[in-house]
Parts: C-alpha cells; structure tokens; sequence
C-alpha cells in the first residue's frame, strides 16, 4: 500500500543510485507494522549502528513528527450466576446508535460520545432506583476505537416499568443535551422485548454496573511539551457476554510517557479490583516522548525551509509508531518521521498525493546531505 510502500520505495531508490550524497547509511526494513509491530518487537539491540534514525511512515506532508504514545490493553472479566427471571417482571431492551465513533488515540480529544458509558448511565439508574436485572450488554467491538453501539436487555416490576420509562425518557433527554453538539445522529431507544431465560446475579451486576460507572474513559492528561497534544488517555473499548457465564470488559491506554501509561492502567486496574473481577494487561508497546531539542529536528525544519520557503508544522501523535519500539531497544537515537500526503490509509481507497511526494524525496535528500558523517 501507499501508507508504507512510498517509505520503502524511497529507501530502495537512495540504495540504487551512486549520484545522491549523504554519509554511511543504513536501511531498516520491517514487518507487520500495521496489525502487531512485529518486525520493530522482534528486532535485536544491536541490529544497527546509526544514532539518527528517520522514519518514513508518516501521511501528512509538511509535518514533522517527534513523539507518539505508547499503548497496552487492560482486559477485564467478571464471572456471574444465572437466576430465574422472577415472576411479574416485563422485559426491555434499550438501544444506543448513531454516534460516530473513531480512533482510540487520534480522536479521544474531541469529547465523541461512549456509547457503553451512555448506556450503563441509565443502566445504573434504573438499578439503583428499581427491582432492576439485566440479562444482557453487548457494547463496542475494537479494542483501539471507541464504542458507537450498545444494546442491553433487561427486567424490570411490572409495578415500575411507568415510572422506569419516565426515569429513561428523563434520561435520555439529559444525554441528548449533552452530546448533540458533537454527536447529532445519537439515538436512544427504549423498546419491549421477549423475558430473557435468565438474568445475572445481583452481586455481580451491583459490581459490573458500578465499575463501568467509574471507569474513567477519555483524555486524562495533555503534553507540557507540544501544545494541543494528549499525552495520557484511557479508552473503555467493548463489552461482551462471552462462554462460560463471564462477562469481558476491554479497555486500551495510551501515553507518551511509559510510566504515565503504567499509571493509567494502574487506575482501570483498581476500579475493577474493587468490583470483585480478574483484570489481566497485555499487548504493551513504549511511547516515544517528544524532544524538542533534536538534532535531526533542526536540520530537518532548517532544510524545510530553505526548499520550501515555510515553516513545518512540529507535533507528535496519540497513537503507536514503531519509533517507540525502536528507542526502547537504542536509548539515544535521535528520530524524526515524515513523509508524503496519504488519504485514505488502511482502506481500499488508499492514495498517495504526487506532488507532496516530490517534496517529501526533495526534503529526504537535503536531510541527508546535512546529517554530520558520523551519525
């Protein structure tokens, strides 16, 4: 695809010419970036020599990039008894749709709605007002996006259900109120549904319902560094009734600093504790916190420049680069990334923008020219 193959082609074009100046190279190749990292993970510490690395996997030409978070999962499961649904109970099922979703990392700053964080406000509502139980939540798919959907059926005394769909339509209200702003497709439904063979037992939805309520979910801290950027955010990803009467909460944290990411996981992990389930980390890959007094950083902006006559654009992402993965293996590498326009990354729609990609080569050949021989 466009996405990695422009960085690789240019690799391969500065290798086969004899006519392009620069000092000792050296070429890095990997795979899997997309889908695991494995190639960066898998790397030894003493692969290459170079103290200067320039990553060219980037999609936003004019930009320099000198950070990225790092990331891991915290998954969460809370076993559960089945009970009988009591008798003179009508069961419903309540809906969340049309809110839009997005990336984990690069859109968690825009107050988007959490479709499971909507759903368990009434959820846990009802519980604490009403001889509530739920049989079922289904919320949220991918680890790294956050929830759009989720549905959840439930039981509630036929002597309530007035004041229940008072208490969901006050609700629902409250909720539009507050995200129509930024989410103005949201729907909230609340319909009948057929009595469930089951529902959970109360213990287990007295933990689950107020540990999804506490969770924290969202932006935690932003960078002292480079402005605009988050630095630290946590997202409460999906929830599934899944084999064996368990229930999996899926969460993902991202920070630029590694010990801030430990921190956030550190806080999901104790909400979840305390609500009697088994949390397990996994999937953990090191941030590359900003330096803004790079060497590589100076050269680049100044050839930037002289070429092009303006000044580049100098941020760091909320998102996973290899780059973090390489610094943990080479402490003092001094990085940068850039490339070309790219829209459409990862979808079949993908394309590269030819003229920023004449810039993208002009700018990599200057660089090279610069770096000092011995780096």
């Amino acid at each position: 695809g466009a996405d990695d193959g422009i960085g690789i082609a240019a690799q391969l074009a500065i290798l086969a010419s004899n006519s392009i100046e620069h000092g000792p190279i050296e070429c890095l190749f990997t795979v899997d970036e997309e889908t695991g990292l494995t190639g960066a993970f898998e790397m030894k510490p003493d692969f290459f020599n170079s103290k200067i690395l320039i990553n060219l996997d980037s999609e936003d030409e004019g930009e320099l990039f000198i950070g990225c978070a790092g990331g891991m999962d915290t998954a969460v499961t809370f076993a559960y008894e089945t009970e009988k649904v009591p008798s003179e109970f009508q069961a419903f099922k309540v809906s969340i749709t049309g809110l839009k979703g997005g990336h984990s990392g690069d859109e968690i700053d825009k107050g988007l709605g959490n479709s499971i964080k909507v759903l368990n406000r009434f959820l846990w509502k009802g519980a604490n007002k009403y001889d509530f139980r739920i049989s079922n939540i289904d919320g949220g798919n991918l680890r790294n996006a956050i929830p759009r959907e989720a549905f959840a059926t439930f039981v509630v005394h036929k002597e309530d259900v007035a004041s229940m769909k008072q208490l969901f339509n006050d609700y629902k209200s409250d909720i539009i109120g507050e995200l129509v702003a930024i989410e103005p497709n949201i729907k909230i439904v609340l319909d009948d549904a057929e009595i469930p063979q089951w529902v959970i037992d109360e213990p287990t939805q007295f933990d689950l319902l107020n540990s999804l309520y506490a969770c924290p979910h969202g932006v935690i801290a932003m960078s002292n560094q480079i402005p605009g950027l988050v630095e630290t955010s946590t997202n409460l990803a999906s929830i599934k009734f899944i084999q064996d009467n368990q229930i999996l909460v899926t969460t993902s944290q991202r920070s630029s600093i590694d010990s801030a990411k430990v921190d956030i996981g550190n806080m999901v992990e104790s909400v979840f504790r305390m609500a009697n389930a088994n949390v397990v980390r996994s999937g953990g890959y090191p941030g590359w916190a900003p330096n803004t007094n790079s060497e590589i950083l100076t050269i680049t902006k100044e050839s930037y420049i002289k070429l092009f006559g303006v000044e580049p654009v100098v941020r760091a992402i909320h998102a996973g680069l290899e780059c973090g993965l390489f610094l943990e293996k080479y402490p003092q590498l001094d990085m940068i990334s850039f490339g070309p326009t790219i829209k459409g990354a990862h979808s079949p729609d993908e394309r590269l923008d030819i003229e920023t990609t004449d810039k993208f080569w002009k700018l990599l050949l200057d660089v090279l020219k610069k770096i000092p021989k011995n780096k």
